[in-house]
């Protein structure tokens, strides 16, 4: 999808305004776009183990409670699909449980604490990254304070960014290292157990 729409941002950056505008649109706008896909990944990514942490919570509490043993493994099996973590250390609990007798209850709730306990980590982590990546951005958008600026003063600098050879290979250099700089920013600031 992402080539898609630089080639779309590339295609709509020549029509409008030329080649260095092509180059402008088709790296901004990829990078926009990557931005927001990755925000809806990490939510829903969020989200989903969230609600898996609630279950395995209720599940060690109907356990406590007293509800049986089997349907309570019903409950796990349709719950826990497997294809996480959580949902890995759920099953193996569940066969433990099965095999040697051990309190199914407690292991659930060891598993939901070690979960809860890696989130609080993870948050902190990400909190800490977070200076560093609003710094990215605001470097990332200073340009448009400089394009302001020349039309403050009276100069008209998308004309020579765009239709002058030293204009328009300033700005293809500035808008690569612009890229280049911000996805490396992302990886430094990346926080573990989010998309990458």
């Amino acid at each position: 999808m992402l080539p898609v729409i630089g080639l779309l941002g590339g295609g709509v950056g020549a029509v409008v305004g030329g080649p260095v505008a092509a180059v402008a649109m088709a790296g901004y706008g990829t990078l926009a776009v990557r931005a927001v896909l990755r925000w809806r990944l990490n939510r829903s990514a969020e989200r989903t183990r969230r609600r898996g942490l609630d279950q395995l919570c209720g599940l060690a509490a109907d356990l406590r409670a007293g509800l049986p043993v089997p349907q309570a493994l019903e409950v796990a099996a349709v719950d826990r699909d497997g294809a996480d973590r959580l949902g890995q250390l759920t099953s193996a609990a569940v066969r433990l449980a099965d095999r040697t007798g051990a309190p199914l209850a407690e292991l659930i709730e060891r598993i939901e604490a070690d979960a809860r306990a890696t989130d609080r980590g993870l948050a902190a982590a990400a909190a800490q990254a977070a200076g560093a990546r609003a710094t990215a951005w605001l470097l990332a958008a200073l340009p448009v304070g400089g394009i302001g600026l020349g039309y403050g003063i009276g100069v008209d600098p998308m004309a020579v960014l765009l239709h002058s050879t030293i204009g328009g290979a300033c700005a293809v250099v500035a808008i690569a290292l612009q890229v280049v700089g911000l996805l490396w920013a992302e990886r430094l600031g990346a926080t573990p157990g989010r998309a990458g």
